[in-house]
């Protein structure tokens, strides 16, 4: 035994015997590859596959399966059993920890597992017909919470609230859990969200296409009256949605063509080299109203395609890199409308469009191609409607397919490009028609860029053939526009690509084709150019945002029919003398305020009177929709009572103004407007003299479940563009269909909602859509422009500091003043003064004014997406519904389908 004097030998340490200590020369790994490469694999049968396959099903496998097939709920104790079940084997919860959103998950699982029965059968049916489908593509899909709306569609909802309050919920509280699907922004998106609904409850065979945003557009925050953008974290839960790893897309960016010569002496091109992304689909259930039809929406999420994590990097000690390639794929699913202002921005956008478009395409191509059809019958089996010029993209991705991986010849491969794609455009604006730039393009997608020429090249020599000699003509249509750099201008692409091109409204429609693309109505006729004028679904808009004025619109037109067929709310004319249903309808106005004024309190801590004129203007922040003239025009109503005597604003009426929308990142002259508006709340409420007589209200973070809570307590609600620039708008039609009044200039459907409605229930101001250019012209070469007395004294209250910094605001005054108002906010401003004035002497004549509105809610029967729907699939599409048993009363199980087992949605 060593002694503490005895010195402890020291031992070397060893290298260890499996790593040797050497300077590591040469690879260790095979050269040029650092993971197995991505396999893909198809989904889903064919119509002969399918036939094929049950017939070879043994008969005993056939009645085991049968005998243990899922069923859906039947009943309350159904219900109730599904939702214990959920809450404890799926969330691995108890009686004793089930909190409300553990009840919504448990709900929602519920309601997700009766839908996906339909949802197979569906897509069964319609791989069984056979028959045309149509593939909607949109950038933004704004769906709104999902749980209510399958519970109304399914008509289970009282089934459902009667089971949660045995369970000890309240089905309001547990509704609310749900993030909204951060899909959209606008009513680009809603409009989409609308079609899908109507798509489905019409039996008509449709997918749509869309991008997975992981963060959605942005989640905004109102900090010291600025807006804040945050991430919006939506999909910590989303049991709506199924993921599909077996289908998977690899997309291609960068890289070069190499041109080369086949056997038969044409002409080759390959695309090589660059960068690959993995584009995975997730499936989200879209039911129908009152019909098993359940459609599909597929949502493409980005991912890298050489795998999540390099190792090679990881262990080199290169951390960041080895998560560089997910990061940089998973960028192009994550934002909605990543900010363009820089150049990498831009880049981004476009890879965006071009990721989505090529995966949903490949997606489209790989169906037909299972039903062994020749290509020349495409169009009859296929119709794709671009939703904006954003999936434009679309039109020369399939142009390549069919050229340079399927060697059609050109001509026969445009010709069935053409009829088969559709384009809806949204804008009059030359500003929000997209262009692209050369270099980018060819950067980007170099076979694209060619292809783009070829398409130019073989339009323009028509148009040649067809106006010799016409220099400037050829010039105003090509698809590149002779800039520094040049652009491509994917409206035009889209026009020349398409059978049919839709404006969203008569006016719009109308200023289409005789401004932005009057030269391309005289090149290929009128008859390529059509109208559909928007609508809104009332499932969503009336009987989910506002059940009691439903039910009580059911009583008087004898069942909830006017649900699918809107036209039926005529009925309700004969019941305008009615004093207990005049009673009710005001009943019900005034609790659906109270509902809104509660929630104002909460988001905001305002305190406003439910017995005030509630003033609404909730849509997107943008110039021409002048939110900047309803913040003057409140200005000034404040200054007005301001310089009154006491007793004399006693007799004034009590207006809340209140506001909402997102202003885009890099638009700072609509986040200038958020601030105004926020600034001036911040005085006029905490006004002593004011008190009540004048609220101003932003709702920050305006969503579809937001909008549900405004609209139906709306008693006015601000349609204001300037004449021209609003192509259709479908958020006046959801307020007139709740029951409130419009206050809006002649422009997009507000005019056709007069033709409805009748001009006595609209509030009508400003110079018309024929004068706007006269008045722009008189501004800015005329130097006739002088700023409107009214909005002066707002501007001098303005610059005195009275609603904060002056110099926060100078842009926005400035617009005016001296650069041209371009947006004509002088010009009708004194006219919009006096309609307000109007609007609050006639809301003191209460009875005259419920009058108004239920004639105007009775004449709405036009603006339903069903009749728009119809539109499109008979003059567009040539689609038809596909049979299915006579339609159920919503709710009830359809023993529809086929013997065997569900197939994935392929």
């Amino acid at each position: 035994m060593a002694t503490s004097t005895d010195k402890i030998p020291s031992r070397e340490r060893r290298p260890s015997m499996g790593a040797p200590i050497v300077d590591i020369q040469g690879a260790v790994g095979p050269a040029g590859i650092s993971r197995p490469k991505h396999k893909r694999t198809l989904t889903g049968f064919g119509a002969g596959d399918i036939k094929a396959v049950e017939a070879s099903i043994p008969e005993p496998q056939r009645e085991a399966w049968l005998k243990h097939q899922v069923g859906a709920f039947k009943d309350k104790d159904g219900f109730e059993r599904e939702v214990v079940r959920h809450v404890e084997t799926t969330l691995a919860r108890s009686l004793f920890n089930c909190d409300e959103s553990a009840a919504y998950a448990a709900c929602a699982l519920a309601f997700r597992d009766r839908l996906i029965l339909e949802w197979n059968r569906t897509q069964q049916r319609q791989t069984f017909a056979d028959s045309k489908r149509v593939y909607y593509l949109s950038l933004e899909f704004l769906m709104g919470r999902a749980l209510d709306n399958a519970m109304l569609n399914v008509g289970q909802k009282d089934l459902a609230k009667a089971g949660l309050a045995e369970l000890g919920f309240r089905i309001e509280d547990v509704i609310q859990q749900e993030h909204d699907a951060a899909l959209g922004n606008g009513g680009l998106g809603r409009l989409a969200a609308c079609f899908l609904d109507s798509l489905a409850s019409l039996n008509l065979p449709a997918w749509g296409y869309g991008l997975r945003y992981r963060y959605g557009i942005f989640k905004q925050e109102i900090i010291d009256g600025y807006q804040v953008e945050v991430p919006d974290y939506w999909l910590d839960f989303n049991p709506w949605e199924f993921p599909r790893h077996d289908v998977t897309v690899d997309i291609q960016f960068y890289g070069s063509v190499r041109k080369s010569t086949d056997d038969s002496g044409k002409t080759v091109c390959n695309w090589e080299g660059g960068e690959t992304v993995k584009a995975v689909a997730y499936d989200v259930p879209i039911p129908g109203y009152g019909t098993p039809t359940t459609n599909n929406l597929r949502l493409w999420s980005s991912k890298a395609a050489s795998g999540e994590f390099d190792f090679q990097k990881f262990n080199s000690g290169d951390y960041e890199s080895s998560v560089a390639d997910q990061q940089r794929a998973e960028t192009i699913s994550a934002v909605l409308y990543p900010n363009d202002n820089l150049d990498r921005g831009k880049e981004l956008r476009l890879k965006q469009q071009y990721f989505w478009v090529a995966a949903s395409l490949y997606d489209i191509v790989r169906r037909f191609k299972k039903s062994k059809r020749p290509w020349k019958e495409f169009p009859e089996q296929v119709a794709i409607q671009l939703n904006d010029t954003h999936p434009t993209l679309a039109i020369v991705e399939l142009q390549r397919i069919l050229i340079d991986l399927e060697g059609l010849e050109w001509d026969e491969a445009w010709n069935i490009v053409v009829n088969t794609f559709g384009y809806t455009n949204h804008t009059v604006l030359p500003e929000a028609l997209e262009k692209w730039s050369v270099p980018l393009i060819q950067h980007l997608l170099p076979r694209h860029l060619q292809i783009i020429y070829e398409i130019n090249l073989y339009f323009l020599q028509s148009v040649e053939t067809k106006f010799p000699g016409d220099r400037d003509l050829l010039r105003d249509v090509s698809i590149i526009e002779e800039a520094q750099p040049k652009m491509v201008r994917m409206a035009f692409l889209a026009i020349i690509g398409s059978h049919k091109v839709n404006g969203v409204a008569e006016l719009h429609s109308d200023l289409i084709k005789t401004t932005i693309f009057k030269d391309f109505v005289k090149i290929f006729g009128p008859d390529k150019f059509t109208n559909v004028t928007n609508g809104i679904t009332p499932r969503r808009w009336l009987h989910q945002a506002n059940p009691r004025l439903s039910e009580l619109i059911a009583s008087k037109t004898g069942g909830h029919g006017f649900l699918t067929d809107l036209t039926e709310l005529n009925r309700l004319e004969n019941c305008i003398h009615d004093k207990k249903f005049r009673k009710e309808w005001a009943e019900i106005k005034y609790a659906n305020k109270v509902r809104l004024a509660k929630h104002i309190k909460a988001a905001t801590g305002v305190t406003v009177n439910p017995s005030a004129l509630f003033d609404v203007q909730v849509k997107r922040i943008h110039e021409y929709k002048r939110q900047q003239m309803n913040i003057f025009g409140v200005i000034h109503r404040y200054l007005t009572l301001k310089a009154m005597a006491p007793e004399q604003r006693q007799k004034e009426m009590p207006r809340v103004s209140i506001f909402g929308g997102k202003a885009a990142p890099g638009y700072w002259m609509a986040k200038q407007i958020i601030h105004l508006i926020n600034s001036v709340g911040a005085v006029v409420n905490n006004d002593k003299d004011i008190g009540d007589l004048l609220k101003v209200v932003f709702l920050e973070d305006y969503n579809v479940s937001k909008a549900e809570i405004i609209i139906p307590a709306s008693d006015l609600s601000e349609h204001i563009s300037t004449a021209g620039t609003e192509a259709s708008g479908t958020s006046n039609m959801k307020f007139v269909l709740n029951g409130g009044l419009i206050i809006g200039t002649c422009d997009g459907a507000n005019i056709e909602i007069t033709r409805e409605i009748g001009g006595q229930n609209i509030f009508l101001f400003g110079h018309l859509a024929e004068e706007v250019e006269d008045l722009r012209h008189a501004h800015v070469y005329e130097k006739q422009h002088s700023v409107d007395s009214g909005l002066k004294a707002v501007f001098e209250e303005i610059e005195k500091g009275t609603f904060g910094t002056p110099q926060d605001f100078a842009g926005m005054i400035s617009a005016v003043r001296d650069h041209g108002d371009f947006y004509l906010v002088s010009d009708d401003f004194q006219s919009y003064i006096v309609t307000q004035n109007l609007v609050d002497q006639e809301y003191l004549n209460q009875e005259e004014w419920i009058t108004k509105c239920i004639k105007s809610v009775a004449r709405m029967g036009f603006f339903s997406s069903d009749r728009c729907i119809n539109e499109y699939a008979e003059e567009i599409w040539n689609i038809e519904p596909l049979k299915v048993e006579a339609n159920r009363p919503a709710g009830q199980t359809s023993q529809a389908g086929l013997a065997g087992p569900a197939t994935p949605a392929g």
